[in-house]
């Protein structure tokens, strides 16, 4: 199944896809959000389809006044760098070991069609197209094997990264946490929609209708149950945690000459089975 989170009428509601259109669960007795409906459990999660036939409104996604990102208020967003064996060559890095983690904070993100904002103290705004990973069950100390039993579903990420203030420390978080610097979604499909772990999935990110990332979730160095397996022993995992799984390459830094994101662009991040996720680009507004 595909869930959005969306704004109606002034609220917040919860939508069921069915084709081209929405059905709003919210209306008829369903939660507000889809972190609602995780935290419920997978009861909650397994009644949306009877739910979605007693819904009275059918919205066409075309008539959607405001998407929200698929999860509003996760515990926890953990990004994963260089996870692609290319990626980390073309920045110079050496291939990872063990996961590259830093946080994403839910401030730095905004949903589909919304405008991902370039600071006005850089220029240097780059995308990074990748895949999110949503947790469903909770669990400390998961082993890789159980890994994918805790995962609830999919979506997408576009990780806006300002690079020049990214490399001014050791440490990303700086430069990956600008104010609605990237976005997110624009559905959160369950995990059964897709194969084992989300592999062999193509994506691709296309900045003004130019592919400038093409690339396979199934060359990933550090899979999805390796990824929930790791971090879980260090933190337990909660319903609604958010796990972004690393950029392929392609990113604009390593473009000769380097192609960032600026006003007036689109920036399309695309995931087999999964969507598309657009968003435009604007300047911060002047005080």
């Amino acid at each position: 199944m595909q869930l959005v989170n969306f704004r109606r009428n002034g609220a917040n509601s919860l939508g069921f896809r069915i084709g081209d259109e929405i059905a709003d669960l919210t209306e008829v007795g369903g939660p507000a959000s889809i972190d609602q409906l995780l935290a419920s459990g997978s009861d909650a999660m397994a009644a949306c389809e009877a739910l979605s036939s007693k819904a009275v409104s059918r919205i066409p996604l075309s008539g959607i006044e405001e998407w929200l990102p698929p999860v509003l208020a996760p515990a926890k967003a953990i990004a994963i760098g260089l996870n692609y064996v290319e990626h980390a060559k073309e920045g110079a890095q050496e291939v990872p070991s063990y996961p590259v983690m830093f946080s994403r904070y839910p401030s730095s993100w905004v949903g589909h069609n919304a405008p991902i904002i370039q600071p006005r103290v850089s220029k240097i705004l780059d995308y990074e197209g990748e895949m999110a990973v949503i947790i469903g069950k909770p669990g400390k100390y998961i082993s890789r094997e159980d890994a994918l039993a805790h995962v609830a579903g999919y979506s997408i990420f576009n990780e806006g990264s300002i690079r020049d203030y990214q490399m001014r420390t050791h440490q990303w978080t700086i430069g990956k946490n600008f104010d609605r610097s990237g976005s997110f979604g624009p559905y959160f499909v369950s995990a059964d929609e897709v194969p084992a772990g989300a592999s062999g999935l193509r994506l691709q990110t296309r900045l003004n209708g130019k592919i400038m990332q093409d690339a396979n979730t199934s060359d990933m160095i550090f899979d999805v149950a390796t990824l929930v397996a790791t971090l879980s022993e260090v933190m337990a995992l909660a319903p609604g945690d958010v796990i972004i799984s690393g950029t392929p390459e392609g990113v604009g830094a390593a473009h000769k000459p380097p192609v960032f994101m600026q006003p007036g662009d689109v920036c399309e991040v695309s995931i087999e089975g999964i969507g598309v996720l657009s968003n435009p680009i604007e300047l911060e507004a002047s005080d």
